[in-house]
């Protein structure tokens, strides 16, 4: 039996999200919806939750994939909908994050703004917006939006891609 570990992640769309990280190995479920932490932050933001297989998929590379993927050095306005976290579900795996953010800062010409939470609730989308990307790759949003975050993982992260479409 495989040892499963899961991490929640936030940033942009949870649709773009969600496709860049069922597009990986060792990942085995990506749950789309909106993730609450504490004080500040206690209100529900776009995000995802990971399930994935350690020994396939490190940390590492799901949070350099993530810091990659979004906006993680970008203060804009709609930050509140789309804040750039990584939520921990231990207190190892938080200080496991906030080292790796320390070591993948060199990757970043500026200051990378992803912060580390702890994760407290979870709402799940409606079921209509949940695999989106791979119920309507040929919608305008997805063109513009996912396709090239797919794209960038394609050609920085390969190794690390099973298919960009898990129908296939």
């Amino acid at each position: 039996m495989c040892y499963m570990e899961k991490i929640a992640l936030g940033g942009g769309c949870h649709w773009c999200t969600e496709a860049v990280f069922q597009s990986l190995r060792g990942v085995d479920k990506v749950e789309q919806g909106f993730v609450a932490s504490t004080g500040s932050h206690s209100t529900f933001s776009e995000a995802i939750i990971v399930h994935f297989k350690p020994e396939s998929i490190t940390l590492k590379d799901l949070v350099e994939i993530h810091l990659h993927t979004h906006k993680s050095t970008s203060y804009h306005s709609m930050r509140d909908k789309y804040r750039s976290a990584v939520y921990s579900f231990s207190q190892q795996q938080h200080r496991d994050v906030i080292g790796l953010l320390k070591l993948l800062q060199k990757d970043f010409s500026a200051p990378l703004i992803t912060q580390v939470l702890p994760f407290v609730s979870f709402k799940p989308s409606e079921a209509r917006f949940q695999n989106y990307y791979i119920s309507n790759p040929e919608k305008p949003f997805c063109k513009a939006y996912i396709a090239p975050k797919l794209q960038l993982l394609l050609s920085q992260f390969r190794t690390l891609v099973t298919s960009i479409d898990k129908r296939t």
